[in-house]
């Protein structure tokens, strides 16, 4: 079996809110393996988003290990902890984010420049990702002239720049029709195939969760699996 891409090991994340404290994490295990993609499920405020932080270097865990791409990041310097977050990690969000004074090509490209690649070389992968995903007719457009489900398909191909080993997608598609979310997710899924991504999205919708190999939701703060099977086309 392939090493996991992802390790979580008795993470914990608490919050001091004036004498309280809140326990939103309760020693959470997980592991995320290359080609896996997992659906995280749960209410609102279940800590979901905590979750996806703690495990893309966003935050840390108040105690407990996070391993990414077989590195322990508890002891990395702050610029290592960007640098992994970097290379390894691709984040998607509910809402794109995306500059709105750059076209699409330019927001795509943007992850390669900073990681100080050359210009072209960030084109070309820019071009390649929007092609991949529909939109080589759209590359000079800004974020105002693109429909809803081109603007996450840019995001999409923003978080695949840097050839991520991990990506997490908080509600992805949250923002989308039925219909526009079901082919959003295929093309990101034909991408994992491809590309052997290990993928963790949180989702209110069902039928997209029941799409991914397993089915996790928070618990009082644990994280057990509510379903296990095999991705099959819509």
């Amino acid at each position: 079996m392939s090493e996991p891409v992802l390790r979580l090991r008795g993470v914990t994340r608490r919050f001091e809110q004036g004498a309280a404290t809140i326990e939103v994490l309760k020693g959470v295990d997980l592991d995320v393996a290359p080609g896996r993609v997992l659906a995280l499920v749960g209410p609102s405020g279940s800590g979901k988003s905590t979750l996806l932080h703690v495990a893309g270097l966003l935050e840390p865990p108040t105690t407990g290990t996070v391993i990414v791409d077989g590195r322990p990041t508890e002891r990395l310097r702050d610029i290592e902890r960007t640098q992994l977050r970097r290379d390894a990690i691709g984040f998607v969000y509910q809402f794109h984010h995306l500059l709105p004074d750059f076209s699409a090509e330019e927001n795509v490209m943007m992850p390669v420049l900073l990681a100080g690649r050359a210009g072209t070389e960030a084109r070309a992968r820019a071009r390649d990702l929007l092609e991949r995903l529909g939109l080589g007719h759209r590359l000079r457009h800004r974020p105002g002239r693109l429909s809803g489900g081109e603007q996450q398909r840019v995001a999409i191909a923003r978080a695949l720049a840097n050839r991520p080993r991990l990506l997490l997608a908080d509600e992805p598609t949250g923002n989308l029709d039925i219909a526009t979310a079901d082919q959003v997710f295929d093309e990101l899924l034909d991408v994992v195939r491809e590309h052997r991504l290990a993928i963790l999205m949180a989702t209110h919708n069902p039928a997209l969760a029941r799409r991914m190999d397993e089915v996790l939701t928070l618990d009082d703060g644990r994280l057990r699996v509510l379903a296990e099977h095999a991705i099959v086309p819509a």
